[in-house]
């Protein structure tokens, strides 16, 4: 047995040219097929701006008349909803690719981006189908002046801008691989922007259906079902996109601290749920929880098993809606800020130690004793946050008044800190130093003639991990979708601990062809991985890092091992400088949607409008 610790290779054997954005001839291509597209759809907007055409406002008083909303809603509405599944397709479907198969060879080569960009781009059009229909009238007290006689609904600028801010993600993409190299991970910043915007869209769509109810064009008409599915398709598709930041946790491939998926579950259920439940009344909660699970089941079954491509799991949310309806019984509903924050309150405790049972049962990592203090310090103030920002959104789609601008704004700034301060302190992670691992691998039964092997894993020192780690298992992934490689290119091995720094393979792992195989370890804040198996990629220009039968190595920073692609060859201060600036644009976003509610509510209620009542719109 080898005892002498060993580097593994990963100097370059050539320099590579893949990994680094986009072939110049798939950015001509895409760029010119979207200025088409832009050029015909401002062509058609110009010509119903001008009355040229009348199909367009003929089809949204069509659409109008069934919803019993003005046209400028129900249409834009009823292309978004067909769109967005559109999108949160492709996106799951991209994330197994990567998963899978590891980089693209080029964004037309990869099917998903069409199902994204196709999604984006309609999500983009019906904000801007809302802002361009109105003709000859004001749409709603609350509308934004354009120009001297052009008004747009704010629900409308907002899901555009959102769609808009989701769309710039693409070719922001294709410069930060340029620069950065492809960082294979769903938290990269411009990645980050692609499913910001998306998710944040639906409280644009939120707020456009708010200003319809409030100009509805039979004020005797009574909404039925339908319109009560449109709002809960609505408030459901916002319990999906606010789960997507954790996907990569749905996965089983985190290449972040344990300790941030609870936080992000509490994030997500309590703005969407606290104000689904006071927006549609009793049991809206646990129907909106069915229907995010039937989507989710839906489309990981689609990609799972139709695209051959490594599955997924995800949140229940049933342990939070079940808190959220037995705390709605309670009287203090009435005073919904307060509500709010005690729903928070109690999604981020019970709701949360619910959702751990079916983490426990499901998923690859559940939530060990050892992290509940941390995860309960980052949860509870999350939670409490979220809770008051979902009151608030439920607050305004109600129709019932916000409090004074002051306390609103300092409610909001103080909610994105909170939630700021909790992810910081989830990023945060040590990388021991001096710490290897002797490696004994052991040859398994081939896989379609690939080498699979067991492995017996001693850490040293001996106590480098503690008696209740996050996780200690052996990660293969990337090794290509289809039938014929186990798990469809992903396989995760929690490993069985034998001594405190002795550890056994539960299952055979590959270290052959295009498969990163990788020992990972995390204990509270430290974070870090060896490579087990690595294949040449001259294509990046890294060298093969093999797999004798036993070696020692050293544990390294996790992110270079499993960012294979990733260039660190710029300056920390540019990457940090790219995220300052995708960081300001995101919180523009928040900001806007803020403006939005606020102003919708301000004026409305200003005039004595109710959304069960035709407003008074100025001329």
């Amino acid at each position: 047995m080898s005892t002498a610790i060993s580097a593994p290779s990963t100097m370059p054997v050539a320099q590579g040219t893949e990994g680094g954005g986009a072939a110049l001839d798939q950015v001509a291509l895409m760029t010119g097929a979207a200025a088409v597209i832009g050029a015909v759809l401002l062509w058609v907007a110009y010509l119903h701006r001008t009355r040229r055409i009348t199909w367009l406002q003929r089809l949204a008083d069509f659409s109008g008349r069934i919803m019993n909303r003005p046209g400028w809603v129900a249409l834009p509405i009823a292309m978004f909803l067909a769109t967005i599944l559109t999108a949160f397709l492709g996106f799951i479907w991209d994330v197994s690719l990567h998963v899978g198969k590891g980089r693209d060879a080029g964004p037309l080569a990869n099917p998903a981006h069409y199902f994204i960009l196709v999604g984006l781009f309609f999500l983009f059009m019906a904000g801007m189908l809302a802002v361009i229909l109105p003709l000859d009238e004001k749409p709603g007290r609350a509308a934004v002046k354009i120009t001297r006689d052009w008004y747009a609904p704010v629900g409308g600028i907002l899901i555009a801008g959102a769609g808009l801010y989701a769309l710039i993600g693409f070719p922001l993409d294709d410069i930060w691989h340029r620069l950065f190299g492809q960082d294979v991970t769903l938290w990269g910043p411009t990645h980050l922007m692609l499913i910001g915007g998306a998710g944040l869209s639906l409280i644009g769509v939120l707020l456009l259906e708010l200003e319809g109810r409030y100009n509805r064009p039979d004020p005797a008409r009574i909404d039925g079902r339908v319109l009560w599915a449109v709002q809960g398709f609505a408030f459901g598709g916002l319990v999906i996109g606010l789960s997507v930041f954790g996907v990569e946790f749905d996965f089983g491939v985190q290449q972040f601290r344990l300790v941030l998926q609870p936080m992000l579950i509490v994030f997500a259920a309590t703005i969407a749920l606290i104000s689904a439940r006071l927006t549609l009344g009793p049991l809206s909660t646990l129907l909106l929880v069915a229907f995010a699970f039937g989507v989710r089941w839906v489309v990981a079954v689609l990609v799972g098993t139709g695209f051959e491509a490594p599955r997924n799991v995800f949140p229940l949310y049933l342990g939070a809606a079940v808190v959220v309806e037995l705390l709605a019984l309670l009287p203090l509903i009435r005073r919904p800020l307060w509500w709010g924050a005690l729903a928070g309150l109690g999604v981020a405790t019970v709701g949360i130690w619910l959702e751990s049972l079916w983490i426990e049962r499901m998923f690859v990592n559940p939530w060990v004793a050892g992290m509940w203090p941390e995860l309960l310090a980052m949860a509870v103030p999350v939670g409490v946050a979220g809770g008051v920002i979902g009151a608030m959104l439920g607050t305004v789609l109600r129709g019932e008044p916000l409090p004074r601008p002051a306390v609103r704004r300092g409610l909001v700034v103080a909610a994105v800190v909170i939630a700021a301060a909790a992810t910081t302190n989830g990023l945060i992670i040590r990388v021991p130093e001096n710490a290897s691992a002797t490696v004994v691998l052991t040859d398994a039964e081939p896989v379609r003639g690939g080498r699979m092997v067991t492995a017996d894993i001693r850490l040293s020192p001996t106590d480098l991990i503690g008696a209740d780690p996050e996780w200690v298992e052996i990660l293969a992934w990337q090794g290509g979708t289809g039938d014929d490689s186990p798990g469809h290119g992903l396989v995760v091995d929690k490993l069985r601990r034998v001594a405190d720094d002795h550890f056994v393979s539960t299952r055979p792992v590959p270290v052959h062809g295009t498969w990163k195989t990788v020992l990972r370890l995390q204990d509270g804040r430290m974070q870090s991985a060896l490579p087990l198996f690595m294949p040449l990629d001259p294509g990046i220009g890294a060298a093969e890092v093999a797999a004798p039968a036993s070696f020692t190595r050293p544990f390294v920073e996790e992110i270079s091992v499993l960012q294979r692609e990733r260039s660190f060859d710029h300056p920390s201060w540019l990457i940090g400088l790219a995220g300052l600036v995708v960081l300001a644009c995101s919180l523009a976003l928040i900001a806007a949607m803020a403006w939005g509610a606020a102003r919708v509510n301000d004026r409305y209620l200003a005039a004595g409008s109710t959304p069960d009542q035709k407003a008074t719109v100025d001329t």
